[in-house]
């Protein structure tokens, strides 16, 4: 009973902005970690492999697993699964919980290990399907489909793996789940560099980095799961009412994140009929804008999300839209400068970290341009991820499909009228423009439920725009004044361009000190607490 009141407290108190912060900044140091063995990662693939054939087959290759694990692995079923585990820990206790948490598991795995056989079986319509462009190089379809079929059973491994992380997050332990991803950039690392001579083609190599990565995020999650009980309460209840709960709400939840990689699946589909190396240069620009998406976006997210799942458990829906209302003003606190940045410096941050090897100028202006309108609707992503799992909390999985159908058609619309005259970048854009009226939706269908979202009005939002126009303005004249292109060496390059940045962000910095912003305190709280817990957290802080 001691861990059941421990987790009990905690999920109480994840309802404290600071708890949030805190939280946050846990998963945010784990995934700037991956991300930042991602960038290495990828910075290995592009001196490597550049953008051609090998590169456009496998990013298509992988992106069909990768796919459909966020379908019904980490997206899907944590919609579903947390706020239902979550109402069971609470209201009846750890031993149905974690006996709901087998069952789900069992009926899980062998989801998967169907969904993986037939992938393998059905490799050469999916490759054409995502990728019709690839049959006009014979060679490139087959190794696509050869990829595929070795990858496929990565769904397996990394969809168990995001059952464990619902588990953990929804106890407030979000270390662990964030750490897994630099598993996988470690194994396709180490096989890129000590593997592709071995092989033949070399790009398999990735491939098989890949499925050693799926296994290692899974192992390492199993003996923290193991002692938060799950190997103590082992048990199997297909008549669990709440097992159909997660089912229900999870077949919306398949839907409307299936509408968000149908966006991901027209860019692929297009980008592969626009010319060799086009899904490869869309790859490498959201590479960028998956930085700030992740450090900051997803683990504000992540850490909301219980705290949003517990209020609306206790049917406190004005706690609810409180707690919306400031992971949004957090997460674009810490994203408009990483979007101003991105847009103003982005083809000397492209130089610095790609080009090279077969990576050449070329590549890294289109790369660039991409990156530029990618970056426009970067306040639009991080947002929607907070948005869509307050819809979950209050166990509505159905809304956010519906908004997410009418943010499609715009998608495809503006994408097949942007992508003649600006070819790659159009995509980008209509990829932002249909995020945008997602927000939007999102929004408007949120205030009706739980009223007014207090502090998203204008008012309160004025100084962080104030800000981010403060460090546009700064970064801007330092381009002009000093362009770091113009610096031939790397070291003195890399030099110039983070003297630059540095000093942007401190004009933000500064501007929204002397606006008073609640952000800032909140930001300031989190870390000096973090801290704190670093220099001397109790054993049983579950937030570690």
């Amino acid at each position: 009973m001691e861990r059941h009141s421990l987790v009990k407290e905690f999920l109480m108190e994840q309802e404290r902005p600071g708890r949030i912060v805190r939280a946050a900044g846990v998963v945010s140091g784990a995934t700037l970690l991956s991300r930042i063995l991602g960038f290495v990662r990828d910075l290995i693939i592009a001196r490597a492999f550049g953008a051609g054939t090998a590169t456009d087959a496998f990013f298509a290759a992988f992106r069909i697993p990768n796919m459909l694990r966020e379908l019904l692995g980490e997206g899907a079923l944590s919609a579903a699964f947390i706020p239902v585990f979550t109402e069971a820990f609470t209201k009846r206790g750890r031993e149905s919980a974690w006996r709901l948490a087998w069952t789900i598991l069992t009926l899980l795995a062998l989801l998967l290990v169907l969904i993986s056989i037939a992938g393998i079986l059905l490799a050469p319509w999916l490759v054409r399907l995502i990728a019709p462009g690839f049959q006009a190089i014979p060679s490139k379809l087959h190794l696509a489909i050869y990829l595929t079929r070795l990858m496929f059973p990565y769904i397996l491994f990394i969809g168990v793996a995001a059952l464990f992380m619902g588990i953990l997050n929804s106890q407030g332990h979000f270390a662990t789940p964030a750490l897994s991803p630099s598993i996988l950039n470690i194994a396709m690392i180490g096989c890129a560099l000590f593997l592709t001579p071995y092989v033949d083609p070399p790009i398999l190599a990735l491939a098989i980095g890949v499925l050693i990565g799926g296994v290692g995020q899974l192992l390492i999650q199993i003996p923290v799961v193991w002692r938060r009980g799950m190997g103590a309460h082992r048990g199997f209840d297909l008549s669990d009412p709440a097992v159909g709960r997660i089912s229900r709400l999870m077949t919306p939840g398949v839907a409307g994140l299936a509408i968000t990689q149908v966006n991901v699946f027209i860019g692929t589909l297009l980008a592969s009929l626009m010319g060799e190396g086009g899904i490869s240069i869309l790859y490498y620009a959201f590479r960028l804008i998956q930085l700030p998406i992740g450090v900051f976006g997803v683990a504000i997210a992540t850490a909301a999300f219980p705290a949003m799942a517990r209020q609306a458990a206790n049917r406190s829906l004005g706690e609810v839209g409180a707690t919306v209302a400031y992971a949004i003003r957090l997460v674009l606190f810490v994203t408009l400068p990483a979007m101003i940045g991105l847009m103003v410096f982005r083809i000397p941050i492209v130089q610095l970290l790609f080009e090279r090897g077969a990576f050449d100028r070329t590549v890294t202006l289109a790369t660039a341009e991409v990156v530029l309108f990618y970056a426009f609707g970067l306040g639009a992503y991080v947002s929607n991820r907070i948005l869509v799992p307050a819809f979950y909390s209050l166990q509505d999985t159905a809304t956010p499909v519906k908004i997410g159908m009418v943010a499609v058609t715009v998608n495809i619309a503006s994408s097949l009228l942007l992508m003649r005259p600006m070819g790659l970048a159009g995509l980008a854009l209509a990829t932002s423009l249909s995020s945008f009226v997602n927000l939007g939706l999102l929004l408007i269908v949120l205030r009706r439920r739980l009223g007014q979202l207090p502090g998203l009005s204008f008012r309160s939002l004025a100084p962080l725009g104030g800000a981010a126009i403060a460090m546009a303005l700064i970064a801007l004249s330092l381009v002009y004044l000093r362009n770091p292109l113009t610096v031939e060496p790397s070291l003195r390059r890399a030099g110039v361009l983070t003297l630059e940045l540095v000093t942007s962000f401190a004009a933000f910095l500064a501007a929204t000190a002397c606006m008073g912003s609640e952000e800032l305190r909140g930001v300031w709280r989190g870390l000096t607490g973090l801290i704190r817990r670093a220099r001397g957290a109790p054993s049983g802080e579950d937030c570690h």
